[in-house]
């Protein structure tokens, strides 16, 4: 059955990337995008633990209630990563048959998630560009800024995002003909067991700071950040993702054919199983990636993203803030690929109002030497000479730390 899988393509829909086709995107410039799947809203226990289990997060911070009570936060408390669990950052919006990757977020934390809380998203569309690319011709950049609110009018997290659309049927066509971005790869990687082994090591060699305090006075410029590993991925880390932070709506039997009904470039029939499956299925079926002119089935963008963000918090400890997160997500990281998150402090300083601040330049490194996902990231550190504490600067009153209060807006 596997071979049968990769040696088919799914027939997915195609659409003409043409001027006609953006006509009516100008005219939604500036506008608010209508957030019609959104997965978590309520910050349960669940929601929270489900998400850490999804991007294989192991933070007591965000899955041990006594651990987090005893903690500045006073009570449980999400990733900062956790808000892409409401929605992806992006709205699918207009193009039907126009393939869509997500390809890079600009990501800023401002309060913390607690248990509990209601968080509502909102999502604008700013812009775009018309450009030529080597994997797909003619190609579409979207722009779009997204926000999470919480019930007490808070906004916890904002940033921009990138979006790259483009004809499937193009990037479909140079890959057959031998002219795609990424042919020279070979999917799934040959590992040896020799290989994998070292991997596993490297996996499991992460060290989180947690209740260790990193003060900003300790830290140096060419600092390291203790390396976290992800992979090789498979079946299982995309199942894990979509059930902490699923990012499209998945759905069964008469509610999805329902929706596919309604909406036929969403879905369609995997040619092996001849289920209907949704376009999300890239990231899971191979004869879905390559039905888009991808080799290999591949991760989802923010996921990776999320990973990144691990690497972040590990680092940086219960005391530290992350301030934001701006990452490119280049490649694809196919099924059976390892990623290598590094980062390295190139700048400290005490910023505008008072946060002592370490930028971080990060990388996402596979077993290809290819950086899959460049970025610059601010962390904002106690700083022991001066008693600041950056994690109490942002906490709400005591009554609403884990309780849900507040004037839902």
């Amino acid at each position: 059955m596997a071979e049968e899988s990769e040696a088919k393509v799914a027939q997915v829909a195609e659409g003409v990337l043409d001027n006609d086709a953006l006509t009516d995107w100008q005219k939604r410039l500036g506008l608010e995008l209508r957030v019609g799947s959104v997965f978590n809203q309520t910050v349960s226990y669940e929601a929270i633990r489900n998400f850490s289990n999804g991007i294989g997060d192991v933070n007591p911070l965000y899955r041990d209630e006594e651990y987090a009570r005893k903690t500045r936060y006073e009570a449980l408390v999400a990733s900062p990563a956790w808000t892409a669990s409401v929605f992806p950052h992006w709205v699918l919006q207009g193009l039907p048959g126009i393939h869509a990757d997500h390809s890079a977020s600009d990501w800023e934390f401002l309060k913390p998630v607690y248990v509990n809380d209601k968080i509502i998203p909102k999502c604008y569309f700013v812009g775009y560009d018309v450009k030529t690319s080597k994997f797909a011709g003619k190609t579409a950049f979207e722009y779009q800024r997204f926000e999470y609110w919480n019930q007490r009018g808070e906004l916890v997290s904002r940033g921009y995002n990138l979006l790259v659309r483009y004809e499937r049927q193009v990037a479909r066509s140079r890959s057959e003909e031998g002219e795609g971005k990424y042919d020279h790869i070979q999917v799934p990687h040959p590992w040896t067991e020799e290989e994998l082994a070292r991997v596993d090591e490297d996996v499991l060699g992460e060290e989180i700071s947690g209740s260790r305090v990193r003060y900003w006075e300790d830290v140096n410029v060419d600092d390291e950040l203790k390396p976290v590993v992800k992979g090789p991925l498979g079946m299982t880390d995309i199942v894990a993702f979509c059930v902490g932070a699923a990012p499209v709506q998945l759905a069964a039997h008469g509610v999805q054919l329902r929706l596919y009904k309604k909406h036929p470039a969403w879905g369609f029939h995997d040619p092996v199983s001849h289920a209907w499956e949704p376009v999300y299925g890239v990231h899971y079926s191979v004869a879905a990636a390559r039905g888009v002119g991808a080799r290999y089935a591949y991760d989802v963008g923010v996921q990776r993203h999320c990973w990144l963000v691990n690497l972040l918090t590990n680092w940086m400890g219960d005391e530290g803030w992350l301030k934001s997160c701006n990452a490119q997500y280049r490649q694809f990281v196919y099924h059976s690929d390892v990623v290598w998150f590094r980062g390295k402090v190139i700048k400290k300083y005490v910023g505008e109002n008072g946060d002592y601040c370490v930028d971080i330049e990060t990388h996402g490194i596979n077993q290809r030497g290819e950086d899959t996902i460049p970025g610059r990231s601010t962390v904002v550190l106690p700083s022991r000479e001066k008693g600041t504490w950056p994690v109490e600067k942002r906490l709400p009153e005591k009554e609403f730390r884990g309780t849900g209060k507040g004037v839902y807006f």
